[in-house]
């Protein structure tokens, strides 16, 4: 059922956005009405899976799920965007398409990288500059004349710094470490650090997580304890986020620069877990350091999930009218994407299906 009471068409388009943290999937007919909506918890970077979608599976079955569809018999919608972290180079959309390919979930893959729908959900220019800063970082943008900038967003490899939740709560932990053993100045960080993984101390959440009881990917849970921490005043967690918020400046500013846009009214969107932590001054500060380059710039966070943008690149792609666009900004008003357990969508999916198309 729509988000209006009425009934949707067969959907027309299956939009899924994964990054390194959610994953999120919309199924939308070719009116822009929402046919069904999920959201899974979990690692879906498809790059650390190796081209592999299955960290996709379940999200794509609870979406399937809620719209009334078996997402093993047949295709979902004739046309598939896949936005996703990890589809950095050419090579790794060959791979997911591939992948994609063995899986038929739908007929037609568009693959892009997860900074697309961030920039398609916040402007409606077909232009302008694109952050993810979720649990790690990537910038894209693209130019008036269809010019396109993109980073590999690889880490330290790449020669990111400061990329992210990631990297802040890298920092957070080691900060609680240096103030404890006395390297670093004192912050909030020691204990609240400490106190979020159950632990007495930093130093016990570190040897956890070297001994491999507590895994690493954790720490991306922490970027709310250093907003916390630095609203109420702690300066160690004030300068993490200022790095955080000085390295997104430093993306931005440098496909500003690769696209010759200084001098024009560019939309510049700011998507991801880290801005929308709802702090001032983290993104004052992103926003001032982008204006001091390009004056003229809208600077904004992105108010709206970057799965609604995953679905209308796939609108575009299908020739839907501006209406259909239109009515998806607002049916996603109605939508609540509520995550699930992992795993969970396909095993009721198995039990509610009948015993010959299991």
């Amino acid at each position: 059922m729509a988000r209006d009471g009425t009934r949707p068409r067969r959907p027309a388009v299956l939009a899924v956005d994964a990054g390194n943290s959610k994953a999120d999937a919309l199924l939308v007919d070719r009116t822009g009405r929402v046919a069904g909506a999920a959201r899974t918890l979990g690692q879906s970077n498809v790059g650390r899976a190796g081209g592999s979608v299955e960290p996709l599976s379940d999200v794509i079955a609870a979406a399937a799920m809620d719209a009334g569809l078996d997402h093993r018999v047949g295709s979902l919608a004739p046309v598939g965007v896949y936005c996703l972290a990890g589809a950095d180079f050419r090579a790794d959309e060959r791979r997911i398409e591939r992948s994609l390919a063995e899986r038929g979930w739908t007929r037609r893959n568009v693959i892009r990288n997860d900074t697309f729908a961030v920039l398609r959900a916040g402007t409606d220019r077909g232009w302008g500059v694109a952050v993810v800063c979720g649990a790690g970082m990537n910038c894209m943008g693209v130019g008036p004349s269809g010019r396109t900038v993109r980073f590999p967003a690889l880490g330290p490899l790449s020669g990111d710094i400061a990329a992210g939740g990631e990297w802040a709560g890298l920092a957070a932990l080691g900060a609680a470490i240096r103030a404890r053993d006395g390297r670093g100045p004192r912050t909030a960080l020691e204990s609240a650090v400490a106190r979020h993984f159950g632990s007495a101390t930093p130093e016990a959440v570190m040897k956890a997580m070297y001994r491999g009881r507590l895994s690493m990917e954790r720490l991306v849970e922490l970027p709310p304890v250093v907003f916390e921490a630095a609203r109420a005043g702690d300066d160690v967690a004030r300068r993490i986020l200022d790095r955080v918020a000085d390295e997104v400046v430093a993306i931005v500013s440098a496909t500003i620069r690769r696209l010759r846009v200084q001098r024009t009214d560019v939309d510049v969107i700011l998507g991801g877990g880290m801005f929308q932590a709802g702090d001032p001054t983290f993104f004052g500060r992103a926003r001032d350091g982008v204006l001091t380059l390009a004056p003229r710039a809208t600077v904004r966070a992105l108010a709206a999930p970057p799965i609604m943008g995953a679905a209308l690149l796939g609108l575009d792609e299908i020739g839907a009218s501006k209406r259909a666009a239109t009515a998806l900004r607002d049916d996603m008003n109605g939508v609540s994407l509520v995550a699930i357990e992992p795993g969970r969508a396909a095993a009721s999916a198995d039990a509610a299906a009948p015993a010959g198309r299991r």
